[in-house]
């Protein structure tokens, strides 16, 4: 069977705030057809490593591309990545409809994605009310919403879970899993191991800026050198970020 060309590719990604390596030579990558776990405790650096990633932060040394370019030398960047960093990041007066109406206006895309995306989600019901008047749960299901407004092949998403209900996390699973089973590219990052082992294809566990581990769930569980750190991770209350 031909190795999958990786989508999302790390290469040895520095990142340094004066004399602190906020993430120092971290190394990954995420096929197609597969979901990839960043998996670590809160401060580990997997918010850093997505924010290079999408641009929004520059490599101090390494690389961080998507489809073998950096995110502001994509041609299409809304029609090739959806990501999902910051549920909070939300106009609050505006409806959840119009909200999405300005980003698909921003990124020239179909009027009719705003009402897919909104049914994709489930937030149909509440796409009139006031994104004040939204749970953090319903914020998620936006944000999530925008991320697949351009219908990407790769979705960026850091701690999508917080503020779903347990019925909301089996939803978000299920569309993850459709979305790789159907070729896309899924980078999630979390700090609940409980929230990406029944959806990860694989993990990159890191820790204090820095790679841990790599693998398959089954290989890193069978490595008992890990046995304090997933215990530790299990053990992180959910929501705190």
């Amino acid at each position: 069977m031909p190795v999958a060309t990786p989508v999302v590719q790390v290469t040895g990604l520095r990142k340094s705030y004066g004399a602190f390596d906020a993430v120092h030579d971290v190394t990954f990558s995420a096929e197609p057809g597969r979901v990839v776990g960043l998996l670590g405790p809160n401060g580990a650096g997997k918010t850093t490593t997505l924010h290079v990633l999408l641009g929004l932060a520059s490599a101090t040394a390494g690389s961080a591309t998507i489809h073998g370019r950096a995110y502001h030398d994509l041609a299409d960047p809304a029609r090739t990545v959806g990501a999902l960093l910051d549920a909070g990041g939300l106009h609050a007066g505006r409806t959840g409809r119009d909200h999405l109406r300005v980003l698909a206006a921003a990124g020239h895309l179909p009027a009719r994605r705003v009402d897919e995306v909104l049914a994709l989600v489930g937030m149909t019901p509440a796409a009139d009310r006031r994104v004040r008047t939204y749970s953090l749960g319903m914020r998620q299901r936006l944000g999530l919403a925008a991320a697949l407004l351009g219908e990407p092949d790769v979705l960026v998403l850091d701690e999508p879970a917080n503020g779903l209900d347990p019925a909301g996390m089996r939803w978000l699973r299920d569309l993850l899993r459709a979305f790789a089973d159907d070729g896309g590219a899924v980078l999630l990052a979390s700090h609940v191991l409980s929230e990406v082992r029944q959806v990860a294809d694989d993990l990159v566990v890191v820790g204090q800026g820095r790679v841990v581990a790599t693998g398959t769930l089954d290989e890193l569980v069978a490595d008992r050198s890990l046995e304090d750190y997933y215990l530790d991770l299990t053990a992180t209350t959910e929501g705190v970020r």
